[in-house]
């Protein structure tokens, strides 16, 4: 049997984790529309630890239910950010892989002006300033790096020796 797979998207609003979710066809827990459901906008910041906490919940649900993957579509900026879905996935025995846009900020700013909801250029730059890149440390079985030409690279965890 197959394990199940947590691929967790990561980079700044307007680098293009949705959209590469949307046509990898990948079935998406989005905290932005999570907080749509909630609050009625998905830009409202104000229950960030409700959406979280239920955004982990419905992983749990579908890893019980024997899911074969979950992409968690949020910017899971920091080491600290990203460790309850490495947790969750040792708790289920599923392989845990990130997906990070390494897209220059600027890029993602001017992306960030033509879409319907636009995140504020501060804010953005708060934000770049606390991206850290995903490490295999951190109990990935693989990272996939795409830049802003579109270019993938992979990188996987070496196997220990038995």
């Amino acid at each position: 049997m197959t394990r199940p797979r947590i691929i967790l998207l990561i980079g700044l609003p307007g680098c293009g984790k949705s959209t590469y979710a949307r046509r990898q066809r990948f079935p998406v827990l989005s905290s932005d529309e999570l907080r749509q459901l909630l609050m009625d906008d998905a830009t409202d910041q104000t229950i960030n630890r409700r959406v979280f906490a239920l955004l982990r919940r419905l992983l749990r649900l579908r890893l019980e239910l024997k899911r074969p993957v979950t992409c968690i579509d949020a910017t899971n900026l920091t080491v600290r950010e990203r460790r309850p879905y490495v947790i969750l996935g040792q708790m289920y025995d599923a392989e845990v892989e990130a997906i990070f846009f390494d897209i220059p900020a600027k890029v993602c700013k001017r992306r960030n002006r033509g879409r319907r909801r636009v995140v504020p250029e501060d804010v953005l730059d708060q934000m770049a300033g606390r991206l850290r890149p995903p490490t295999i440390e951190e109990g990935f079985q693989r990272i996939t790096v795409v830049d802003a030409t579109n270019a993938v690279r992979t990188t996987t965890q070496v196997p220990e020796p038995a």
